[in-house]
């Protein structure tokens, strides 16, 4: 199987590449899209192939996608402060590239097409973890062009599975942190405004590079989408606390309409792919020194 990955100089890209080289199977080999041909020799040196160009370039992609058999679309814009960067590159560029994608491989459709999403595509006020039928409705304190983009491209991603045959399966990632990730750190941008007790469900980097490999690797699975995730949230203190931080004042007083707020339910993915985390939750990961 030749994998052409996305985002690869990325925060989850950079971490997931390295595992996905040293765990090739007999017969796989791995290709990388980077813009910068100098960011792209740490993985050659590893024994993938590199190609140099920019995944909003047509020309770019299909030399990209030449003879593939899957891609592991990674590549996002999480910060934009006009918000148009953010959609030319989560839902335009994503779309496109699953497009042409779809006419790849021994044909239409064969290429097995994996996307990392975002729990931040479910929104707020479900009142219970959120599960992968439900219907993404990215708003509240966490919402913006991130989340929205997102969750347009899996909207015009399973369009492409029913209409193309396109195999897409579909990750929701809960909030990535560990192995040196300023992730971690720059939740209290967030947290430090909310109630005590609110919780954000968190996955390691070493999770989220097994949960996406099961997606890539399983037959049979095309228009599914997974929840991605450890087996328990940590509260606005606690992220305090892992941070070496005091919660700020008054915490305790602010209120919490919904419990659940962004936390998210795992147990399609665990039942039909066998996912277990490596690090069940983030003080496990911090025991180990995985942080």
């Amino acid at each position: 199987m030749l994998t052409l990955v996305t985002g690869a100089t990325g925060r989850v890209g950079s971490r997931l590449v390295p595992r996905l080289l040293q765990w090739r199977r007999p017969g796989d080999a791995v290709r990388v899209l980077v813009r910068d041909a100098e960011r792209g020799e740490p993985f050659a040196r590893r024994g993938a192939q590199v190609v140099t160009g920019d995944l909003r370039d047509e020309g770019d992609v299909r030399k990209a996608l030449a003879g593939v058999d899957a891609v592991l679309h990674l590549a996002a814009v999480f910060r934009d402060d006009a918000g148009d960067g953010t959609w030319a590159v989560n839902r335009d560029a994503t779309l496109a590239l699953a497009r042409l994608a779809a006419g790849t491989g021994a044909g239409s459709g064969a290429v097995r097409f994996v996307q990392a999403g975002t729990n931040l595509v479910y929104g707020p006020g479900r009142g219970r973890p959120s599960r992968e039928d439900d219907e993404p409705r990215p708003g509240g304190p966490m919402g913006g062009p991130y989340p929205e983009s997102k969750a347009a491209a899996e909207r015009g991603l399973l369009e492409l599975h029913k209409a193309a045959g396109l195999d897409v399966r579909i990750g929701r990632l809960a909030f990535v942190y560990g192995e040196g990730d300023p992730h971690l750190a720059q939740s209290l941008r967030w947290a430090a405004g909310w109630a005590a007790h609110q919780r954000l469900h968190m996955v390691h980097h070493a999770d989220a590079a097994q949960g996406l490999l099961r997606l890539l690797r399983t037959p049979g699975i095309g228009g599914r989408i997974y929840n991605i995730a450890d087996d328990a949230p940590v509260t606005a203190v606690e992220l305090h606390w892992l941070n070496g931080v005091e919660p700020p004042a008054g915490m305790a007083e602010r209120a919490l309409p919904d419990p659940w707020d962004g936390v998210v339910s795992t147990v399609r993915v665990r039942d039909e792919l066998g996912f277990r985390p490596q690090y069940p939750s983030v003080w496990t990961a911090r025991h180990a020194g995985a942080l």
